[in-house]
Order: C-alpha cells, then sequence, then structure tokens
C-alpha cells in the first residue's frame, strides 16, 4: 500500500479559551465555542502585500516575526476569553478600582500590562535566574564551558519543570486539548484529506512547527551563543544576553521552519526533543474541539490551493 505523501502548509495556529487561532499566508481566523453552544469564527486579512524587508530576510525576519506572533496570539487569547465567558466573572477589588480609574482604557492597560509582565516574568525565570545561580556557584566549576553547561541544564530543567507545573492546572488542560486539535487538523491538512473532526482525530497531536519546540530550539541555541558571552561581570552578562536575543531567535525561527518543511535524518534529530515536550503542551481532544480547530482553518487555506509553506 501506497503511503500519502505529505503536502507541507504555512499555517499554524495557536489554542485560545475555547478556541483556536489559525494564521493562514493570505488569511488568518480564530474560532471560539461560546457559553450557548455556538462557535463564533472571525477572519481578518493576514500581513503579506508590501512586507518590510526585515520582516522577510532570513535570519532577520524570525525576530520580528516573533514579536508579531506573540502580539496577535494575546490579543486573539483575550477575545477569546471575552467569547468564552471568562470576563463575565465577577472582579476583584483591585480591577474595580482599575475600572473606576481608567475607565473605557482599562482592558487595554491591563492587557498590556499583564503581556509586559508575562515577558518579564519569562525573561526572569529563563535568563536571569540561570546566570545569577550559575555565578553563585562560579568558583565551584572550573572553566567557562563547565559555567555554560550547568547554565543550559538549569534553563532547559526550569523550562520543562515550568511546562511540567502548567500543564497541573485543570483550566489549562483545556486549552491544551484544543493546543492538540489544533496539530491534529493541520496535520490532517497535510495528509491530503477531508478536514472532518473523525478524520483530523486519527492523526498526531504532535508538530515540527509547535511553539513548544521553537523555545526548546530558542534555549539551546542560545546556550551555543551565549557561551561565548563574558562571566567577569554577572550584569554585563544578562545585558549582552538581552541585547542577542534577537539574533538567537532569528537562528531558531529558520531551524524550526526547516524541520517543519522537510523529513531527513537531521530535522528529525531537530524535532525530535519539541515533540517529547509536546506530550506536556498537548492533550487529546475531542471531535468537539476538532470541529473548532477546522471552522478556524478552512478560512486559511487559500483557494487556489497554493501555500508559502
Amino acid at each position: 500500500m501506497n503511503k500519502k505523501k505529505i503536502v507541507y502548509t504555512s499555517i499554524g495556529g495557536q489554542a485560545l479559551i475555547e478556541g483556536v487561532m489559525m494564521r493562514g499566508p493570505y488569511t488568518s481566523a480564530m474560532a471560539v465555542r461560546k457559553p450557548d453552544g455556538e462557535v463564533e469564527v472571525s477572519t481578518w486579512e493576514t500581513e503579506t502585500k508590501k512586507r518590510p524587508w526585515y520582516k522577510t530576510t532570513p535570519f532577520i525576519r524570525g525576530f520580528f516575526n516573533f514579536v508579531d506572533m506573540i502580539t496577535l496570539g494575546y490579543r486573539c487569547l483575550m477575545r477569546s476569553a471575552e467569547l468564552a465567558g471568562v470576563d463575565d466573572e465577577e472582579p476583584t477589588g483591585l480591577e474595580k478600582k482599575l475600572m473606576d480609574l481608567l475607565g473605557e482604557k482599562f482592558t487595554t492597560v491591563f492587557s498590556w500590562l499583564a503581556m509586559i509582565l508575562g515577558a518579564a516574568l519569562a525573561v526572569g525565570l529563563f535568563m536571569v535566574l540561570p546566570t545569577v545561580i550559575v555565578g553563585i556557584l562560579r568558583p565551584l566549576l572550573p572553566s567557562q564551558l563547565a559555567l555554560a553547561a550547568v547554565e543550559a541544564c538549569l534553563k532547559i530543567g526550569i523550562f520543562v519543570l515550568y511546562l511540567w507545573a502548567t500543564s497541573r492546572v485543570r483550566e489549562i488542560q483545556r486549552v491544551f486539548e484544543y493546543h492538540g486539535a489544533e496539530h491534529k487538523t493541520i496535520a490532517c491538512f497535510e495528509a491530503g484529506e477531508e478536514l472532518t473532526p473523525e478524520n483530523a482525530k486519527k492523526h498526531t497531536r504532535f508538530h515540527p512547527r509547535c511553539g513548544t519546540s521553537f523555545l526548546l530550539i530558542v534555549m539551546v541555541v542560545s546556550v551555543l551563543v551565549f557561551s561565548m558571552v563574558t562571566w567577569e561581570n554577572l550584569l554585563i552578562r544578562i545585558g549582552l544576553k538581552l541585547a542577542m536575543l534577537p539574533v538567537v531567535v532569528g537562528i531558531a525561527y529558520e531551524i524550526i521552519k526547516l524541520a517543519g518543511k522537510y523529513q531527513n535524518p537531521v530535522t528529525r534529530a531537530i524535532s525530535a526533543p519539541g515533540l517529547w515536550l509536546q506530550r506536556l503542551t498537548t492533550r487529546e481532544p475531542d471531535l468537539g474541539q476538532l470541529a473548532v480547530a477546522i471552522a478556524a482553518m478552512t478560512p486559511c487555506i487559500p483557494e487556489d490551493g497554493s501555500d508559502r509553506g
């Protein structure tokens, strides 16, 4: 029996609260199941025309596209919370005071504040904390290579522990089920099968272009790049690491695009650790969740069959 040829697509997405966002080459969409059971689908044009050079040039485009994706993903996440009824909960005392103070600007200010605090937490956990710990242990480590190796182990260990802890939260588990639905839907499309919940359910919930895999690749690349940064002064080291982050993200972006587009021993080896980690960040979805993911993906598929994968 001949195995079906996989046709890779550039369409990618993100799990939301009771929904999925998909970003296609020309059209993007998000689908969210509301409390009454209705699936609301929103579409918008993907930025494709007259894209600035820094968003199309290899090794430079990665950082800017990553920032765009984070910003878009956060906006969609906040919107999905509204549609899913999460915002119907009684606000806390602090939230009420901020609402009175900021008025109509409350949602915008709160969203940006939450995003900035989230970014600061990520930098603190995965960049600053490992460096500080290794700095304390520095007298016990014999060489720069040993310092870099211990820092790498700490960084990846904290990352895996963070994902494990997150995966234990019941509300997050629901989001991870939609994450699995997103991957299965893309895999079903790449296999050339009709997009139905039953067909999608047969496919894997692991995908090499997943954000989990991307973050792990960022960490591995950062180990190699930051191994050349001085340990003489911890503040200088942290500052240089932050300054070099766009370089690290740019390299990781190109690696994961290749891993998602080609299948050979090298790309499979690159993808393997990230696919393993997706056992923490994805869960098996039900048919209803797959239907939502399909509703998000369908508008993103180019009508002429073209794709820029």
